[in-house]
């Protein structure tokens, strides 16, 4: 390899430019338009020099809310050259939280896409430090224009001397309690998950095009959609506005991805659609999957589908990708497979932090040199997760006999019933099965200071949540677990609360019963 791609991200651009690759596709945009290798080098080094004249200084943030469109690679990867720090933001989320970001960031730049100024320009003017970059349309009076930015510029911008341990870029995450915390990467943190997850376990080739439904704000789209076809030198498929399931349909049927990435909700409302056995689909190699368990269930109707496996595995914003994932050929449905090369796992007591050997169940530790430098201003939360070399993921897991790792809920979503753990995934698992469930999500429930356990089902069409059903779910979930794994209470709703990436919010969930 030519570049030292471990020293700065942007490198990536010249990874491909010595590769002979300058007149490559690099992008699919989401209105079918193609952006080269040599454009996105230019693209990055323009906003490079842009961002430098007004003023912006080596690791100082710049916040992106940014739709999935070339403008984020240009922006991302052109603020990493001069040494910034981009800081990918949810384009879903509230317009107030995006007052949160500006102050807990410290940013004086937001490059924001026009469809998205309604929900940020209000907080810019209590915050006139902030320079205003708006992109894909008309800027307001006093503001930048990104599109003219890119038009614009030199052609070529050599990129800062970064050190591997120079921070490189944030991404917020959110848990269920608390504000989001800015979770702080590295530059060699890229390249880490590029070699090891994408080389080794996808084995993700040159000649392949890819296709995320997963936006690039988040860690899982990033890998997916940015680092890991520049590192390879394929094709990407972009999708802008929300990946619902027919719209995701379209894209590979369009544009023939060897490999998808998506996320087990969309995976299942894919499946779901009236006209998917009429879709040729025949292009896919391999799926990833990731945010959440995949129930064992939409496995096998997908490999049914497509005759293609989806490598189930779990990841984190504060890993960056995935590090514990199946492997093509060798998938156990139900379970995240194994660590991915590079990264160690180990299971551990919650309370006295012992290792646990066997099958028993306890809390996730994994340890890889993708892992976060740190959460910002939040001292204390990284003291207690980084331990060491080891991050507490919050998941807890068992190892089943062949050594795959299966996935429980989180520590916090396990239930005790009549002095027993219960696991809401396993009763989710077998809901799944069921021919009159679409999908489901398992709580803990109060009923007169007594845990019960709560399923929330969405049910086919052609099938009504009555009584009936209920009694007839909870025997289909005793036939197959132990018999106090059984949702004690029904609701049957049309929806399910979530995340910008479709993975269900349980913590909404929970409650009393009424």
């Amino acid at each position: 390899m030519a570049v030292d791609l471990g020293a700065n991200v942007s490198l990536l651009l010249e990874h491909n430019l010595e590769a002979g690759r300058g007149d490559k596709v690099a992008l699919i945009t989401g209105d079918d338009a193609e952006r080269t290798y040599g454009q996105l080098y230019v693209d990055a080094c323009r906003v490079a020099a842009h961002l430098r004249e007004i003023g912006v200084r080596r690791e100082e943030r710049v916040l992106l809310v940014l739709d999935d469109t070339p403008a984020f690679h240009a922006a991302f990867l052109g603020a990493i050259r001069i040494g910034a720090v981009p800081v990918p933001l949810n384009i879903l989320a509230r317009a107030q939280d995006y007052a949160y970001y500006l102050d807990d960031s410290y940013a004086n730049v937001a490059i924001v896409d026009a469809v998205f100024l309604d929900k940020v320009e209000p907080h810019l003017a209590d915050r006139p430090h902030v320079s205003l970059v708006v992109a894909n349309g008309q800027p307001p009076a006093g503001a930048h224009h990104l599109d003219a930015w890119l038009d614009d510029g030199p052609d070529e911008l050599d990129p800062v001397a970064t050190h591997p341990a120079d921070p490189a870029f944030w991404l917020y995450s959110s848990g269920s309690t608390g504000a989001p915390k800015g979770v702080v990467h590295l530059q060699h943190d890229v390249l880490f998950t590029c070699e090891n997850y994408a080389g080794k376990v996808l084995e993700l080739r040159e000649d392949e095009v890819t296709f995320s439904t997963t936006k690039l704000f988040h860690a899982y789209g990033l890998g997916n959609g940015l680092s890991f076809p520049m590192w390879a030198g394929a094709t990407a498929v972009q999708l802008t506005g929300r990946p619902a399931p027919d719209r995701a349909l379209d894209r590979i049927e369009r544009h023939r991805p060897q490999v998808l990435y998506s996320v087990p909700t969309l995976y299942n409302a894919m499946l779901n659609q009236p006209d998917v056995r009429d879709r040729d689909l025949s292009s896919l190699r391999i799926g990833a999957s990731a945010a959440e368990a995949l129930p064992p269930e939409v496995w096998r109707r997908w490999k049914d589908l497509t005759g293609t496996e989806i490598l189930d595995g779990i990841g984190s914003t504060e890993l960056l990708h995935i590090y514990c994932s199946n492997r093509a050929g060798e998938c156990r449905p139900g379970t995240s497979g194994i660590p991915v090369p590079g990264y160690e796992l180990e299971i551990r007591d919650a309370e006295t932090e012992e290792v646990i050997e066997g099958t028993e169940a306890g809390e996730l530790w994994a340890s890889g040199d993708s892992a976060l430098a740190y959460y910002h201003h939040q001292r204390e939360k990284t003291k207690h997760q980084v331990v060491g070399r080891w991050f507490r993921t919050g998941d807890r897991y068992r190892r089943d006999e062949a050594g795959a790792y299966v996935y429980e809920g989180r520590v916090d979503d396990m239930m005790k019933v009549g002095g027993l753990w219960v696991s809401p995934i396993e009763i989710e698992n077998r809901l799944m099965e069921h021919a009159a469930v679409v999908e489901c999500a398992v709580v803990a429930a109060e009923s007169d200071g007594l845990t019960r356990i709560r399923a929330f089902v969405i049910l086919r069409d052609g099938h009504a949540g009555d009584e009936g059903l209920t009694l007839e779910l909870q025997d289909w979930c005793k036939d197959a677990l132990q018999r106090y794994q059984f949702p004690h209470v029904v609701d049957y709703v049309d929806d399910l609360p979530r995340t910008a990436t479709g993975k269900i919010q349980r913590f909404k969930l929970r409650g009393p019963v009424a």
